[in-house]
């Protein structure tokens, strides 16, 4: 155990951002009675050398909140599964079949090493793999897993009963053609199976359902149960709500996203301090 003399002077990040993790989410940490830190994973491609340092660099965090406190702590790795193919990487065998799918949910794309059942569960399982033989503590998450069980269920009608104050914080910061088209949720297309981006006509918060225009047909879609997933930014809060995050980590290039992530957090009626961000890169 450290000296806590020498945890009060320490100016090493980890402690630095675990101690004002502790401070800016103390009733809501008191109330559970464990600390949950989040880490992501876009299974579009292979991991990589950037996953390791998420992973490490909140495992650091762990290790310093070992120190200053006895509550249980969690990381849950989040793998981003249901977000539709939108290019084909480059170091993929099979890349006729990936091209094939295009813009299907990641895990309703086939695996094109011919392993597991789609695209998505193998680069989770390669995830998995590589996190274990670093002997990481984690629990992971599939995102297509929580959609269509119905875990986000109730998160996703807060969202949607907070549907005009979520596009007064998003739209700003859109350029006008995409103003016009801009919807946090995106549909799966039922003919198809493509994650569409489109037009809202209509918006029925009782039957928790979003009529869409579909190249001048009417989509009508409930948002529940995945037969709808979010946009990025507001996926990322809804996310932060629905776990209870304590804390999660961001690069550079993800601070302006994580600014626009918290305001939402904030509409939702959950404190600022649901996200401590990091400036440290991925």
């Amino acid at each position: 155990m450290i000296k806590k003399e020498v945890l009060d002077k320490t100016s090493a990040w980890p402690f630095v951002e675990a101690k004002k993790m502790m401070r800016e989410r103390k009733s809501f940490i008191e109330k559970k009675g464990k600390i949950t830190l989040q880490t992501g994973y876009g299974p579009s491609g292979l991991p990589h050398i950037g996953t390791f340092g998420e992973v490490a660099r909140t495992s650091m965090m762990v290790n310093a909140l070992k120190q200053l406190t006895d509550l249980p702590t969690e990381i849950i790795t989040f793998s981003d599964d249901m977000d539709g193919l939108r290019k084909v990487p480059e170091n993929i065998p099979n890349q006729n079949l990936l091209n094939e799918n295009l813009h299907k949910p990641l895990t309703e794309v086939p695996d094109p090493f011919g392993k597991f059942n789609s695209f998505g569960e193998h680069n989770n399982e390669m995830l998995k793999d590589f996190l274990n033989s670093f002997n990481f503590k984690y629990s992971f998450k599939s995102s297509t897993d929580l959609y269509k069980s119905g875990y986000f269920n109730s998160t996703l009608k807060i969202i949607l009963d907070n549907y005009d104050g979520i596009m007064n914080i998003i739209l700003p910061t859109l350029g006008k053609e995409r103003q016009k088209t801009y919807c946090p949720f995106l549909p799966i297309c039922p003919d198809t199976g493509h994650v569409l981006e489109i037009p809202v006509v209509e918006i029925n918060k009782e039957k928790s359902q979003i009529i869409f225009d579909n190249k001048g047909k009417k989509l009508e879609k409930s948002i529940l149960d995945g037969n709808c997933k979010l946009q990025w930014k507001v996926d990322w809060a809804m996310r932060w709500y629905a776990l209870d995050i304590d804390f999660e980590m961001d690069g550079k290039d993800l601070i302006e996203s994580a600014i626009l992530s918290t305001k939402i957090i904030n509409l939702l009626g959950c404190t600022v301090a649901a996200v401590a961000v990091s400036a440290t890169s991925h």
